[in-house]
């Protein structure tokens, strides 16, 4: 974490920048200043340190972006984040309009395996409750939610980890090739997919994409597919370095 400055300050950081940069990048630091309730000049100061340490890039009057390491980082809060706010509506019927805040004080307490144990719980659940927004996915090596469950009902944990580069294919540029490492859904979403000729390890490439959040087209094989907006979300790749 920054030198002289707390991980949970770290953390509210990189989480606005990630939740502004959801809409509209670079981030401005007026709208960091205004999502945390903190002085511009004190939202610069602290850039400068987030940047030093590889979290962001940042100039003045440019705006702020995460970097690949930032945003594995806030990713991880975000998504225990959101997780959360799932529980407290779900579970203990918190109304809607007071889940946020009352995530924000628990998240950064939350360790990475409750956060994996609290996902099963729910059953992989999609989106937070308050605003609809996606929850990332995990970084567990697993090819689909559908065998997370499965080996938890029997007992077994996950192959470990990979890195957080988990994209969604609706998240894809024309052009974009990628492999499919994650599919968020259970086995009729599986078995739909795998007539299409998608499963885990799959190699595609985005030939037509259409925002926002739109259908995506993509190629497999010899062939292509279209993948509807629903669909295009629940199943991530990871980047191909040659395509």
């Amino acid at each position: 974490m920054v030198k002289n400055v707390s991980r949970r300050s770290v953390e509210d950081y990189l989480k606005a920048i990630y939740d502004l940069s959801e809409t509209k990048q670079p981030v401005s630091t007026t709208d960091i200043s205004r999502t945390l309730k903190v002085a511009p000049a004190s939202v610069t100061e602290m850039l400068k340190k987030l940047a030093e340490k590889g979290y962001i890039t940042h100039s003045p009057y440019h705006g702020t972006r995460l970097t690949a390491n930032g945003s594995r980082t806030a990713e991880n809060i975000v998504r225990k984040h959101r997780l959360l706010e799932r529980f407290l509506h779900d579970v203990l019927k918190v109304d809607k309009t007071q889940v946020h805040d009352q995530a924000c004080g628990m998240e950064h307490s939350l360790s990475d395996e409750a956060a994996e144990s609290l996902c099963r719980f729910l059953r992989h659940p999609e989106r937070c409750p308050d605003n609809g927004k996606i929850i990332p996915p995990c970084d567990l090596q697993i090819g689909s939610c559908a065998e997370c469950i499965e080996l938890h009902d029997k007992g077994l944990e996950g192959n470990g980890k990979n890195n957080r580069n988990r994209v969604a294919i609706g998240n894809l540029e024309q052009g974009q090739c990628g492999k499919i490492s994650l599919i968020r859904g259970g086995y009729n979403l599986l078995q739909r997919l795998l007539d299409m000729g998608l499963e885990p390890g799959t190699k595609i490439r985005a030939v037509r994409v259409t925002p926002p959040n739109g259908p995506v087209e993509v190629s497999v094989g010899n062939s292509n597919v279209i993948l509807g907006k629903g669909m295009a979300s629940k199943v991530f790749v990871v980047f191909e370095e040659n395509g």
